[in-house]
């Protein structure tokens, strides 16, 4: 690790606000996009239910 001096300590802080920030984002990607999949889902279910019913 590299010599930062008096600033390891904010350096440090900055560098560990910054992985938590990127991997808080990084789980509500993939949260919202599973949340998003399960709806496609869901419709998809419905309308193929429906087509079957009016042909």
């Amino acid at each position: 690790m590299p010599d930062l001096g008096k600033y390891a300590a904010e350096v440090l802080s900055a560098y560990g606000a910054t992985c938590v920030v990127l991997c808080v984002l990084v789980a509500a990607t993939l949260w919202q996009g599973r949340k998003v999949r399960a709806e496609l889902a869901q419709v998809e279910k419905n309308q193929d239910g429906k087509g079957a019913q009016d042909g």
